[in-house]
């Protein structure tokens, strides 16, 4: 029999560039997991944050959620197909979808077609408008309403994940609405994305902090070794590949200070998550055509040929 006191399942995090989506799992899981910065499209692959949740009715749900790269209109390039495909097909695998709006920007061209792709779907559906401190209440109101006229939604939460305001009632009507079942993940674990992919995403969201208005966003970070030390620290060493020797510059910054800068931070964060030192050592390589490599494709899980 099922353990009616236990409830699992996946709910796909869906929405448009920047509409704080790495925001509302990071809030929801209750730590980082996915990597945020202010630049657009800073999550390309599906990261899997796990959030668990005390019901009303006495029972306990593992919320498996899944944050999407953002979806976006026109896609001219390869990354960028792969990176809306990925999306997709963890809308598709999911048991509910919560579609994330930004309350501040509103229904934008993106939004747009991922209401109408949404029609299509069979799984659940609810909408958070997020970003409501940014908003007067009446706006917020007019929204709602013409966001559940485009599309039905089981329910609707305004939230501002930035400040945890309204994140933990989307997460108990998560848990709430998910199918009875035994959890897929043991309790303490708020992540499932291998090591090496994870202190990638942390040196890449570093780069991207930095440099966000110097540094396109096909800038890439691979994780070349993680070596765990008989003393208890882990050795890592990364390559952030750039497209031009300009980019290179900018990342290096004068006298290496900025590669210093980015290494130092990404080191702390590193440590503070793994729980251990971690000696960190990254290199910066121009690879004019790493975003046509289909091998960084696999590394990422999403497909080439979108």
């Amino acid at each position: 029999m099922v353990d009616q006191q236990t409830r699992c399942g996946f709910v796909a995090i869906l929405g448009a560039p920047n509409a704080g989506k790495s925001t509302l799992v990071n809030a929801l899981v209750g730590s980082k997991v996915t990597i945020v910065s202010p630049k657009v499209q800073t999550t390309r692959m599906r990261v899997i944050g796990i959030a668990m949740v005390d019901l009303p009715d006495g029972s306990r749900a593992q919320v498996v959620l899944v944050d999407t790269p953002g979806i976006f209109g026109t896609t001219r390039r390869r990354l960028e197909r792969a990176m809306v495909a990925a999306a997709w097909q963890g809308a598709d695998d999911a048991d509910l979808v919560a579609l994330v709006v930004d309350a501040e920007r509103g229904i934008g061209p993106e939004t747009e077609a991922i209401l109408e792709r949404l029609g299509g779907q069979q799984a659940r559906r609810l909408l958070v408008l997020n970003k409501i401190d940014l908003l007067p209440r009446e706006k917020l109101l007019a929204l709602a309403s013409e966001l559940n006229a485009r599309l039905s939604f089981d329910r609707t939460f305004m939230v501002s994940a930035l400040r945890l305001d309204g994140v933990h009632d989307v997460l108990v009507a998560l848990g709430a609405a998910l199918p009875a079942g035994p959890f897929l993940y043991p309790e303490d674990q708020a992540a499932d994305l291998p090591l090496r992919l994870l202190a990638a995403e942390v040196t890449r969201e570093q780069v991207f902090l930095q440099l966000h208005q110097e540094l396109p966003y096909e800038a890439a970070v691979e994780t070349d070794k993680w070596e765990e030390r008989g003393d208890g620290s882990v050795r890592v060493e990364q390559t952030i590949h750039v497209q031009r020797e300009g980019q290179r510059a900018i990342v290096l910054g004068k006298g290496g200070s900025r590669i210093k800068q980015i290494g130092a931070r990404a080191r702390h964060e590193l440590s503070t998550m793994v729980d251990k030192p971690v000696h960190l050592f990254l290199h910066v390589k121009v690879s004019e055509r790493w975003a046509d490599d289909p091998a960084h494709y696999r590394s990422l899980g999403l497909a080439y040929d979108a």
